[in-house]
């Protein structure tokens, strides 16, 4: 338990700086008391999380690849894997990023928005949308710094751009007059800042990037995308169903589309270490595994379970007394407001499922059956979305949301008796 819940809250720290930019730029932008900012916000962020989803994805797989090169005692191949992870990954954001700004417009009126909405989420993305590629770049740093064991200024890469927006945000949007594009701009330079502290430890410190070698980057690609290429394929589920569910919400108004931008951003944040929890554990049940010690690796299922439930019942106790004061918070009324109350009330509940759903994905993948975390993220996202969200749509936002949690419930409680499952088989097999 112990090995469990140090795992989890290092690595928690890490990637709720990520999602914390977010939220911040989205208090100050809610402090300006219209919620067709928020809105806007809302959609933007829906597009953002397709390219962070493929980031965290091909995150994973430099990690392992790079990882496993420098345990293997190859310093110089790793080197030259890292630059090649990293030029990979660039050339891949430049060119999902520049799609993505050439398509922005008819990709918004999909998902739904319309009218001042639609230009304004418009105008932040082609402000952000260029600095995609340095968090693109800053993430891969962060990923090549855990590579080398060294979490604290892999932290430090996500940590201080989000305490740089928390200070700066303000002086943009407030004191410099820029409003909305004030946050846009923000965002630019807290990305620009992640991939610069990044790029620091990496080549400064560690001496992790060798020079460029152009008749190794085929090879390297297909090492990358043996790892990369099924974690992008998981983690992408997520936002296809965020996306399902914003342009079914987007039916209700502004005042709905706010409520669900504040949701989705506080999530993250609040239930940042049951989202860090299925990276953070793998290791553990990875090393049992490889020690045949099965008893061990059901107990690393027990634990993870255990500090789940703790830390959803924590975060879910804390949202609940303060749903008041973040409904004002964030300059919430009409259906945000009451979606901001039925999330923090009793909606949060169907984050012990998501939790079940972590954990299980976590043994999926370190106990030999990925394409079963694959299945189970995928049919949550499509299976368990769709057709709840849309039974939820003939009534209102709230119920679109509790469809979605239904969905999260069902694949959820799937998942984890078929991770017990898993377990107790390998025990079966022990000689």
């Amino acid at each position: 338990m112990r090995h469990v819940a140090v795992m989890a809250g290092s690595g928690a720290i890490g990637l709720t700086a990520v999602f914390a930019v977010e939220l911040i730029n989205l208090v100050y932008v809610s402090m300006l008391g219209d919620q067709v900012f928020t809105a806007a916000m809302g959609f933007a962020g829906v597009i953002n999380f397709f390219i962070l989803s493929l980031l965290i994805g091909l995150m994973i797989g430099v990690t392992a690849t790079v990882s496993r090169t420098i345990g293997a005692q190859r310093m110089d191949e790793a080197r030259v894997l890292a630059t090649s992870s990293l030029v990979l990954v660039i050339g891949i954001v430049v060119l999902v990023a520049g799609l993505t700004m050439v398509f922005v417009e008819p990709l918004l009126i999909q998902l739904g928005a319309r009218d001042r909405v639609l230009t304004l989420a418009q105008r932040y993305l082609i402000i952000a949308l260029p600095a995609t590629v340095f968090l693109g770049a800053g993430m891969v740093c962060s990923a090549l710094l855990r590579s080398v064991g060294d979490a604290r200024r892999a932290m430090m890469v996500t940590l201080l751009p989000a305490i740089l927006t928390a200070i700066i945000d303000p002086l943009f949007i407030f004191t410099f007059k820029l409003g909305f594009d004030g946050a846009a701009i923000v965002v630019l330079i807290a990305r620009i800042t992640l991939f610069g502290v990044g790029l620091h430890g990496v080549w400064r410190v560690h001496h992790l990037l060798a020079r460029f070698d152009s008749s190794r980057l085929a090879r390297d690609a297909r090492l990358l995308s043996v790892v990369a290429v099924p974690a992008v394929i998981t983690y992408l589920a997520t936002p296809v169903g965020a996306a399902f569910v914003t342009h079914t919400i987007a039916a209700f108004g502004a005042s709905a589309v706010a409520g669900q931008a504040t949701i989705e951003r506080l999530t993250p944040v609040a239930f940042g270490l049951i989202h860090s929890l299925s990276g953070a554990v793998g290791p553990v049940f990875a090393q049992n595994l490889g020690a045949k010690r099965f008893d061990r690796v059901r107990e690393s299922l027990r634990a993870s379970l255990i500090f789940m439930v703790l830390a959803v019942g924590v975060a879910w106790l804390v949202i609940a007394v303060l749903q008041d004061p973040l409904t004002r918070f964030f300059s919430l009324d009409g259906q945000g407001a009451q979606m901001m109350h039925a999330f923090c009330s009793w909606l949060s509940a169907s984050f012990f499922f998501m939790g079940a759903l972590f954990v299980a994905n976590s043994a999926f993948n370190n106990l030999g059956r990925p394409l079963w975390s694959t299945g189970f993220n995928w049919a949550r996202a499509t299976l368990g979305t769709i057709p709840f969200a849309w039974w939820g749509s003939h009534y209102g936002p709230v119920e679109v949301l509790a469809g979605q949690a239904i969905g999260a419930v069902i694949f959820g409680t799937l998942a984890l008796a078929s991770a017990f499952w898993l377990t107790n088989t390998l025990g079966e097999q022990r000689p």
